[in-house]
C-alpha cells in the first residue's frame, strides 16, 4: 500500500454545526415556499442550484413525500448542463458532453428512461499530429510511447512520496534531462496537456501529484446525446417547483430552522440543500450565517476549480478525415489547441470542436471570438494547410467568466485531498447540507458525481427527518 492509498483509511475531523432543533414555525416572506395543506410530518426543504445535483436531490426528496422549492440564479434549469440551440440542426453542450462509461453509469439508465438516442465517439479514433502538421511516424510514436511512460512512472512515484507536489514540479527532472531535446520536451508537454490538464480541468503547475487522478471511472464505452445533455436536465426538472432568476445572497442556518434569502425575497424552510459550484463557494458570492466550520471552509479554500473551455467551428465542409473522432496536435507553445474532437462521423456534419484548458483555456477567456478563432485556424492551417475553407459559423464558451459557475468543474489542486470533498459533504446540524460534483470524493469533474452527490444529499436530508 502506498502513501496516497493509505491517506484513504485515515478518519475525518467531525465537522462542528448547530444542533437539530424542531421547526419553529414562520410565514415565508415574498416569494416562499407554499405551505397550504402541509402534513405533520412533511417537510419544507429549500435546493439552491437547478443543475443536476440539485434537480437529483429536489427529485429524490418529492417523490417521498416533502414539499420542495429549487431556487436558480439563472434563467434556466441545468446549470454547467447547458445544451446551444444556436444550430438547429445540431444541439451542442456547452458544458458537459458525454455520459463517461455507460456500464453501470446512473444517466445511463436516465437516459433509457427517455429513449435518448446516443451517439459512440472513441478513442481509438485517434489521429495524432506532430508540431509541423505531419501524422506521427512510427519512430515519432515509438517517442512518445516512450515520453508517456516516462512521465507516468515518475508521477507515480511521485505519488507514494512523503510529501505532496504539483504534477509539474514532479516531472521537474525529466524537463531537466530533455533540456537539451526540444522535440521530447514537446512531448512531454503533450502528455501533461492532452492527458491530464485537458481530463482534469487544472493547470499542472497546481494539480496535486499525490491525488490528480483520484476518481473512480466508470467503464463502457463514451456516448454523446444527439439532442444535447440538456435531456437530462428535462427529465430531472418534470414536476419541480423551480423558481428562476432567484441570486442567493444569504442562507441562516440554525436550530429553529433555515431562512435563504435572494436579491427578491425570503425563503424559510426545514432544511436547504446547497448545490452551489466550488467555484462560487470560494468567491464568498453567499454568505453563510452562521459561518461555515473551519474544516468546510478550508476545503473550499484548498480544492481547485478549473476550466476546459470549449471553441465549436463549424464549415461548409469536413477537411479532414471523416474516420475518426479525436484529433491531437503536438504544439510549439504548451497546451495550444492540443485536443479536438470531429463531429463529422458522428452526426455528419462538418463540425469541429477544440478544447483549451487549465491556465490558458482561463487566460484566453479574455481573447475576443475572433481572436480565438483565428489562433484555432492557424492550428488546423498547419495540419491541412492553408487552402481549408474558413468556418462559417462559431460557439465559444467561458466558463470561469460566468459568475454562476466561476470555471468548469473541480480539481484536486496542490494539497487538496479527497477527504476535502468528504468533509466539503458532510450535513451540517441536520438543517444544511451539500451537493454538487465537487463534493463527490469518486466522481468529481463529471456529470454523474453531481447528479450521485444529489441523490446523497437528498438520503442525509431524509435521515435528519427520520424518514
Amino acid at each position: 500500500m502506498n502513501k496516497r492509498d493509505f491517506g484513504r483509511l485515515l478518519a475525518l475531523v467531525a465537522l462542528g454545526g448547530s444542533s437539530s432543533g424542531a421547526w419553529g414555525g414562520g410565514r415565508e416572506q415574498g416569494e416562499g415556499v407554499p405551505s397550504g395543506g402541509q402534513q405533520p410530518q412533511q417537510q419544507r426543504i429549500v435546493v439552491i442550484g437547478a443543475g443536476l445535483a440539485g434537480l437529483a436531490a429536489a427529485r429524490e426528496l418529492r417523490l417521498a413525500g416533502h414539499q420542495v422549492v429549487v431556487l436558480e440564479a439563472r434563467n434556466r434549469v441545468g446549470g454547467r448542463i447547458w445544451t446551444s440551440h444556436q444550430w438547429p440542426d445540431l444541439p451542442l453542450d456547452w458544458g458537459a458532453t458525454w455520459i463517461h462509461g455507460v456500464t453501470g453509469n446512473p444517466l445511463t439508465d436516465l437516459a433509457n428512461q427517455l429513449g435518448a438516442k446516443r451517439l459512440v465517439t472513441s478513442y481509438q479514433r485517434t489521429a495524432t499530429y506532430g508540431t509541423s502538421g505531419q501524422l506521427l511516424s512510427p519512430a515519432e510514436e515509438a517517442q512518445l510511447d516512450s515520453v508517456r511512460k516516462q512521465v507516468f512512472g515518475t508521477l507515480r512515484k511521485a505519488q507514494n512520496a512523503d510529501a505532496d507536489a504539483s504534477v509539474r514540479q514532479a516531472v521537474a527532472g525529466l524537463e531537466k534531462q530533455f533540456a537539451s531535446d526540444p522535440a521530447a520536451l514537446r512531448l512531454l508537454n503533450f502528455c501533461l496537456s492532452s492527458e491530464i490538464e485537458q481530463e482534469y480541468a487544472g493547470s499542472a503547475s497546481r494539480l496535486s501529484a499525490h491525488w490528480f487522478d483520484a476518481a473512480k471511472e466508470f467503464d463502457g464505452d463514451d456516448v454523446l446525446f444527439e439532442q444535447g445533455f440538456q435531456v437530462i436536465a428535462g427529465l430531472l426538472a418534470r414536476d419541480a417547483d423551480i423558481r428562476l432568476s432567484q441570486t442567493v445572497t444569504q442562507i441562516h442556518w440554525q436550530a429553529s430552522g433555515v431562512k435563504v434569502r435572494t436579491t427578491s425575497g425570503e425563503f424559510v424552510a426545514d432544511r436547504v440543500v446547497v448545490t452551489l459550484p466550488l467555484g462560487v463557494l470560494q468567491h464568498n458570492d453567499v454568505r453563510f450565517v452562521p459561518e461555515l466550520p473551519e474544516a468546510k471552509r478550508h476545503a473550499i479554500a484548498t480544492l481547485g476549480m478549473g476550466v476546459l473551455n470549449k471553441c465549436y467551428l463549424r464549415f461548409p465542409h469536413a477537411f479532414w478525415p471523416d474516420d475518426i473522432d479525436w484529433l491531437e496536435y503536438i504544439p510549439q507553445q504548451h497546451g495550444e489547441w492540443t485536443e479536438w474532437v470531429s463531429f463529422q462521423r458522428a452526426t455528419k456534419l462538418p463540425v469541429l470542436l477544440g478544447f483549451n484548458a487549465g491556465d490558458r483555456g482561463r487566460d484566453m477567456e479574455a481573447w475576443s471570438d475572433e481572436k480565438t478563432v483565428a489562433s484555432a485556424m492557424s492550428v488546423l492551417k498547419i495540419i491541412f494547410g492553408h487552402d481549408i475553407p474558413n468556418p462559417v459559423d462559431h460557439q465559444i464558451t467561458r466558463w470561469a467568466s460566468d459568475r454562476f459557475a466561476r470555471g468548469s468543474y473541480s480539481f484536486n489542486a496542490l494539497h487538496a485531498t479527497p477527504a476535502m470533498r468528504t468533509a466539503l459533504a458532510q450535513p451540517l446540524g441536520g438543517r444544511l447540507f451539500f451537493a454538487g460534483e465537487a463534493s463527490s470524493k469518486n466522481h468529481f469533474g463529471t456529470a454523474h458525481g453531481a447528479y450521485l452527490s444529489g441523490v446523497q444529499a437528498a438520503r442525509d436530508v431524509l435521515l435528519a427527518a427520520g424518514d
